[in-house]
């Protein structure tokens, strides 16, 4: 080797990644932040819950105490956050990860970026892994618009005390945020179950509109079966079924049997359509 060859090598060395950089989540939070649909998107999320009170306090005559969670959201401002993610569950949440996860990897195809995304250089195995960390965070983030302006909101306009359940005892203030934070948990990660189908969905196509709109047809679907008596048997393979059983967090004690059955069935989702996705996209000829 000559002396030449020598310096050359010493002056350019090969480049490695580091193993543990966060830099390509930071700049994939970044993105979904910074787009203004998103934007705008989270604004509706959190309006939500702000109507809901308002409309409430205006119209409701009575400090109606237990029953179901909309019949107590006079009692205490946290049922406001919790009566809220009755509505925003069945429509508008997962519709925000649907467009979140449907433009995850289509978007960037659809937007001939994908193939300079995997020459930074970026894994397809990373680079699944981040898209779907970033999502489950969208959904957190999803969820927590709704929650907090929700008890801002609703103890504000309620008051914040001794928090009825729905078994008819009473919770202290901190017990009742603690549940509220379990609850807000719990439904990130149910939403982070359609994160994975919808990525799973993302690799299909180089459409994410295709992509958002087969997430939420799916979604949709699943509502339909749940409301069908005669497939019971389906019904604990469903996403949707096992949304709602937040509200066993607001029982006294905790219900655990359904809400610890829709985490192992969000997992399970996770597991298997994150592993799909990256069937799918390990072989795919990236071309754009």
């Amino acid at each position: 080797m000559s002396v030449a060859e020598g310096v050359q090598q010493r002056s350019e060395p090969a480049y490695r990644p580091k193993p543990f950089s966060t830099r390509l989540f930071r700049s994939e939070m970044a993105l979904i932040g910074g787009r203004r649909r998103n934007q705008m998107g989270l604004l509706v999320l959190a309006a939500m819950p702000i109507i809901m009170a308002v409309a409430t306090k205006l119209t409701a005559s009575d400090r109606r105490r237990g029953g179901d969670l909309m019949s107590s959201m006079m009692s205490n401002g946290l049922f406001v956050p919790l009566a809220a993610f009755l509505v925003e569950m069945t429509m508008f949440l997962p519709l925000a990860i649907a467009m979140l996860s449907g433009d995850s990897i289509a978007g960037e195809a659809n937007l001939g970026t994908l193939r300079y995304l995997l020459t930074v250089p970026v894994s397809r195995t990373r680079l699944l892994a981040v898209k779907f960390a970033s999502l489950c965070a969208g959904a957190l983030w999803g969820v927590l618009v709704v929650a907090v302006p929700g008890a801002i909101v609703g103890i504000a306009l309620f008051g914040f005390g001794p928090m009825p359940t729905l078994s008819g005892t009473t919770l202290g203030g901190a017990e009742a945020i603690g549940r509220l934070v379990l609850v807000c948990l719990y439904l990130t990660a149910g939403l982070s179950a359609l994160a994975a189908v919808g990525l799973f969905i993302s690799t299909l196509t180089e459409q994410p509109i295709g992509a958002a709109v087969a997430v939420m047809i799916s979604t949709i679907v699943s509502w339909i079966l749940v409301g069908v008596p005669q497939l019971s048997w389906l019904h604990p393979w469903l996403l949707v079924n096992h949304w709602m059983a937040f509200e066993d967090f607001v029982r006294d004690p905790i219900a655990w049997d359904a809400p610890l059955a829709g985490l192992r069935l969000f997992a399970l989702y996770a597991v298997v359509f994150w592993t799909l996705a990256w069937a799918r996209f390990a072989g795919k000829d990236v071309t754009s």
